[in-house]
């Protein structure tokens, strides 16, 4: 497929899955009608209420199930991620276990958070967690099947509907969990996949039978989405974009550091929220670090996402390999220096060569705009104190790390980035027991652990016998 016969499929009568390394088409998914959405919303209402009237406890065992089956089926879920979006396949395969961890662990952990939550008063009052209805989830591509898991299960936990409007070149990946949430047994219309253009998003989230919208993605899709549905007093939660800063302070371990930055910035083939992206250098290590990273980054096999060997596969769409090369060679223009790739490789496929650009400072494009793929930014600061202003100099603040042997020290300068999250000594990562979500512009409202499961349910307060 053409790159601009792939930009133009969202405009099209069909999603269409492209498999990236190849060019191929792999699938057309016909765009379901208004009444086939008026249908899927009816079901989803019904299916709410079967679920929400499910005892928790059976509720927590589906997750369990849910949980066997990816693992059962880790090969061909992995193959198709591999297919659709062009993760490599061993990445791939991790990414279905990580969605089994989540699962084992809200099935054992998920009637806890559920409890009723005493209150200073004492037993006279608690607050009660009830769920509100079914629950529109926006997902992304690059985590096709991670992004789908993390969402819906905190908000399945408390006996919420979700209806996935997922990204349209992984469609086949949303069916595949669509049909394994139909094998453990969940209610017709508890999960739910509505695969429809952006006019009938609106109408959805406009529409009384959906109750709240949560959105991972882009600022304009999540900004456009929050506004829809703030007009239609519903809320929403928006894990949108990042440019995590990863600071390397002067007495790190190099070493360490340098492999958690390769890591960070370029698994998934640096197409993550939460990556390694403005990696900013206290100035005494900063030559080192540098040899090393260079160094470490030569050694990633860039290739075929289904040979066992490849760490960096192909950029998931087209158009967004012609973006990331525009911010590139808006920022060399800038006056930052390529000290590895630097371009598109050429050639079938769509693959970028893994890119490290020195000279950055704030005011370049690759500084102040999200870098989706394969792209480091290597930043110099004076001190620890001018590293820390320029992790905040940023419309985002999603996610963040922090290098350095003084943990003490550490606490403290984390509390000073304007991030969502912060890794000591650490790459970002998201996990089941802790929540994510950023502040500015990457977004409000948190994933994952309590909080997840909280953010949609009704926190109703009784109390017995005030006077």
């Amino acid at each position: 497929m053409a790159s601009s016969e792939l930009s133009n499929s969202l405009s099209q009568a069909a999603a269409i899955s492209v498999n990236p390394a190849t060019g191929e088409t792999v699938a057309r998914y016909p765009y379901q009608s208004d009444a086939e959405l008026h249908q899927a919303l009816d079901t989803a209402v019904a299916g709410f209420r079967q679920w929400a009237a499910t005892p928790a406890p059976a509720r927590m065992k589906l997750f369990a199930d849910l949980a066997r089956v990816l693992r059962r089926d880790i090969e061909e879920l992995g193959r198709m991620a591999a297919t659709e979006m062009g993760k490599p396949i061993v990445q791939a395969r991790a990414e279905v276990e990580k969605c089994a961890v989540l699962c084992d662990w809200y099935a054992e952990n998920g009637e806890g958070i559920l409890r009723d939550e005493t209150t200073k008063i004492g037993e006279q009052a608690y607050v009660s967690f009830l769920p509100i209805g079914a629950i529109l989830a926006v997902m992304p591509w690059n985590f096709p099947f991670w992004q789908v898991v993390r969402g819906a299960i905190p908000i399945l936990v408390g006996g919420n509907a979700y209806v996935l409007k997922h990204a349209p070149n992984v469609m086949g990946c949303a069916y595949l969990v669509r049909e394994l949430f139909t094998e453990i047994g969940l209610p017709e219309g508890a999960f739910s996949v509505v695969n429809i253009t952006n006019d009938l998003v609106s109408k959805a989230i406009a529409d009384p039978r959906i109750a709240a919208v949560t959105v991972t993605g882009s600022v304009r899709a999540g900004s456009a989405i929050a506004s829809q549905a703030g007009a239609a007093l519903k809320k929403s939660v928006l894990e949108l974009g990042g440019s995590d800063p990863f600071i390397v302070l002067a007495d790190a371990d190099l070493d360490r550091a340098v492999k958690a930055a390769t890591v960070g910035r370029f698994q998934n083939t640096g197409q993550i929220c939460i990556a390694a992206k403005r990696i900013i250098l206290e100035e005494p290590i900063a030559e080192a670090f540098t040899e090393r990273f260079v160094n470490a980054v030569a050694q990633l096999k860039m290739g075929d996402p289904l040979d066992e060997g490849t760490y960096l596969g192909p950029m998931a769409r087209f158009d967004l390999r012609d973006e990331l090369d525009r911010q590139v060679q808006a920022s060399i223009e800038q006056g930052a220096r390529v000290l590895a790739g630097g371009g598109k490789v050429e050639g079938i496929g769509n693959f970028y060569a893994p890119t490290i650009l020195a000279d950055v400072k704030p005011g370049m494009t690759v500084f102040d705009q999200e870098t989706f793929g394969p792209v480091a930014s290597l930043i110099v600061s004076r001190d620890a104190e001018h590293a820390i202003a320029m992790a905040n100099d940023s419309e985002f603040g999603l996610s963040g790390a922090l290098w350095t042997e003084d943990k003490k020290r550490a606490k403290e300068l984390a509390r000073r980035v304007e991030t969502g999250g912060m890794f000591i000594n650490g790459f970002s990562a998201s996990d089941p027991r802790v929540p994510i979500g950023g502040v500015k512009k990457s977004g409000y409202g948190r994933e994952l652990s309590y909080f997840g499961v909280v953010e949609f349910m009704n926190a109703q307060t009784v109390w017995f016998d005030r006077s």
